[in-house]
């Protein structure tokens, strides 16, 4: 499963199914820098589409589409990353995977453009529907679906950082967080150090 986004800079993170543990982060382009936003900086973070990222037909190769034209090819669990040219020139604004197995490009100019996702790089792989049928079955019986009278919406989440699950008290006493942590621990983790130093 693959999450694109991220309120402070272009994310791309992609989570095992159906365990969810995160098996790849990376940023796209530079981060976003913080706060206030001189020009230069908005224009990186709006040159990047929240719409730019497909599984095609390979399973574990996830496609990145990108301002500068190209689509890169990404192999989850090597991290191996291929380019190909599609639209140099034009921001790709748009990426989606076909039911055959091909991608819809859009770009920033109004072109639309399909694709074939079989490169020299990327050849099929061959994988039974029982896989992924599994995976699915695992995960509606390892999870419940929040009740129509939750009003705490909060108390039927489960918080993960990809690697570790995160009760309420671990959270109360967190001081301590990476650059590549998720934004709610960073937080947590900040707020908590500044209420020690009072």
């Amino acid at each position: 499963m693959a999450v694109r986004g991220n309120a402070y800079g272009n994310s791309v993170q992609v989570f095992e199914f159906p365990s969810l543990h995160r098996v790849m982060a990376t940023t796209l382009g530079d981060p976003n820098p913080g706060y206030p936003y001189p020009q230069e900086w908005l224009d990186q973070m709006t040159s990047w589409s929240r719409h730019n990222i497909a599984f095609g037909p390979q399973p574990g190769v996830l496609w990145i589409a990108t301002p500068a034209g190209v689509l890169v090819e990404v192999d989850v669990e090597t991290h191996h990353a291929a380019e190909h040219d599609v639209l140099t020139g034009s921001r790709l604004s748009a990426l989606a995977a076909t039911a055959t197995g091909g991608f819809v490009v859009a770009s920033s100019e109004g072109e639309l453009v399909l694709l074939s996702a079989l490169s020299d790089s990327t050849q099929p792989r061959t994988t039974s529907r029982d896989v992924p049928r599994a995976a699915a079955v695992a995960f509606l019986e390892a999870t419940a679906e929040v009740p129509d009278d939750g009003a705490d919406l909060e108390a039927h989440l489960v918080l993960t950082d990809g690697t570790r699950t995160w009760e309420a008290d671990d959270l109360a006493t967190v001081i301590t967080a990476s650059a590549t942590d998720p934004t709610w621990l960073q937080l947590n983790a900040a707020i908590n150090k500044a209420n020690r130093c009072r």
